[in-house]
């Protein structure tokens, strides 16, 4: 077998890339997609459900692929679990790397040459004139001040948000980006790429990442009217962002990109930039699977709803696959107990408008800014059509988990972020309130057919929590998730049939 850039030319053994389009022909797109880490199927099974396309699931933790007409790309960017979104130019999944580093190397830069560029370059220009719109609001939110509140959603402020990076080698390699250990309780993490890694351990390797682009704010300046043909009318600008994951290579992410890289700009004559760019080149290797793509989205998808951030954040796509996960039914009454910054409800209002959504929290400045983002949903309703704006089925409290002002059976689904003990809470705290919260979680849900979904990273406090509970409650499912470096489990249980003690004087 020929290693190298011989794959290129190996057609049957390239998988995903569409084929040249034929005169006349409908343009097709691959479509590449970052999800949060666990929620891959409730990716495959919305992009089934809404588009009609069967994705596949990456082996490569985190990400999925599926096939649509490029006509499709709004909708694609409607997407509720997606995070980012590449056009894939060609993916091997058995590129053979030389054991030499030059060797390696100069394969990637000739491999450039022997891509098919053309039609999803396509994509992309088609992508940009959809996007134009919004460039200028994008650009603002960048700035606002709040950013400086959302580490917890991956920490990924001015960095480019497709990095899904378990670099292990280069991690050591350089200890300069790496960032302290102690994953939600560290401020360091701005500039740091999308967290969606596969473990926590291998989070810390996305630093690599930023050295190497120097991820800056990103622009949104594109060039949506631009001809991509060999003759620019616009020099375009552009960055290799790679994403490398896998102790078999010679060579580092940063070298990689910057080799590839140096090639693409040959081939194109663009000019390399790394903060103010047009086109983002994405290369990422995941042992011998190679995938090189190009970015369709400026800053993820998953920031769609929230304007007033707090610490601990949820990613609005990681909300959507919770809820996702508990089947919200017409008419189910949703309670999110502690809200937060109302990531969950907010997410459910918009998905699910014939479900009643409550949320609530015992913080006042919590409740606060969740009130304050669901006026801002409220708000980007009236917009669209003014003539039709409704209200959403949704209300704010503030409340006392262990307490709450709620009739026992009369709610559906309880779906929760319960406190890691990081940066809320404490894990020594957490020993008390666990078994707390699910026993009154388990008296305001119906019994027989009331759920619950609850995202914690102290999986050992709430194994020992719901063993305490285990006779209104039982484990239906766990999902492996990765929340901002923390390696974290999302469970769904279900009501047993047993009746909860009411242990309520004053009812």
């Amino acid at each position: 077998r020929q290693p190298g850039m011989a794959e290129a030319e190996a057609a049957g053994d390239a998988g995903l890339g569409p084929a040249p389009a034929q005169e006349g022909a409908e343009l097709a797109a691959v479509i590449g997609a970052t999800v949060p880490t666990g929620f891959e199927q409730t990716a495959a099974e919305e992009v089934q459900e809404k588009l009609g396309s069967a994705s596949r699931i990456s082996r490569d933790r985190g990400k999925i692929y599926f096939e649509v007409p490029a006509r499709s790309l709004p909708q694609v960017h409607r997407l509720r679990s997606v995070d980012n979104l590449f056009v894939v130019v060609q993916e091997f999944k058995d590129y053979q790397f030389k054991e030499n580093k030059e060797d390696a190397l100069k394969d990637l830069e000739d491999l450039v040459k022997k891509l098919p560029w053309i039609n999803p370059l396509k994509v992309w220009e088609l992508n940009n004139s959809l996007k134009k719109k919004k460039t200028k609001r994008r650009k603002h939110n960048l700035q606002s001040p709040a950013s400086r509140e959302k580490l917890n959603d991956g920490g990924e402020e001015g960095g480019a948000d497709q990095n899904n990076t378990n670099d292990q080698e280069d991690c050591a390699q350089n200890p300069v980006a790496v960032e302290p250990t102690g994953g939600q309780d560290t401020e360091k993490s701005q500039g740091v790429t999308s967290r969606n890694g596969v473990e926590e351990e291998e989070d810390k390797e996305q630093s690599d990442v930023k050295v190497e682009v120097q991820a800056g704010s990103e622009s949104g300046t594109k060039a949506g009217d631009s001809q991509t043909g060999e003759a620019e009318a616009k020099v375009l600008r552009f960055r290799v962002t790679c994403n490398r994951a896998g102790d078999k290579h010679s060579f580092t992410s940063n070298e990689a990109a910057r080799d590839f890289g140096g090639a693409v700009q040959e081939h194109f004559q663009w000019k390399a930039d790394m903060t103010n760019f047009d086109v983002e080149v994405l290369l990422n290797i995941h042992n011998n699977e190679v995938v090189v793509g190009i970015a369709l989205t400026e800053e993820s998808l998953h920031r769609r709803n929230i304007t007033h951030f707090g610490p601990t954040t949820l990613r609005s796509t990681l909300a959507y696959g919770m809820l996702r996960l508990c089947d919200p039914q017409p008419t189910d009454i949703i309670v999110d107990p502690m809200c937060g910054t109302g990531a969950i409800p907010i997410e459910g209002a918009a998905e699910w408008p014939y479900c009643y959504h409550i949320a609530g929290d015992n913080s006042p400045q919590a409740v606060k800014r969740a009130a304050n983002n669901i006026c801002s949903l409220l708000r980007k309703n009236e917009s669209k059509d003014s003539s039709t704006a409704l209200g959403v089925p949704l209300d704010i409290i503030q409340w006392d988990i262990c307490n709450l002002p709620l009739r026992t059976g009369s709610v559906d689904i309880v779906v929760t972020d319960m406190p890691f003990g990081k940066r809320i809470g404490s894990k020594k705290k957490n020993w008390d309130l666990y078994p707390a919260c699910l026993m009154e979680m388990g008296r305001i849900c119906t019994p027989g057919t009331g759920r619950a979904v609850l995202l914690t990273q102290d999986k050992k406090c709430f194994a020992k929590a719901l063993s305490r509970v285990g006779h209104i409650w039982r484990r239906a499912q766990t999902v492996w998730v990765n929340v901002g470096g923390l390696h974290a489990a999302v469970y769904l249980l279900r009501r047993t049939w047993e009746r909860a003690e009411e242990r309520r004087s004053f009812w």
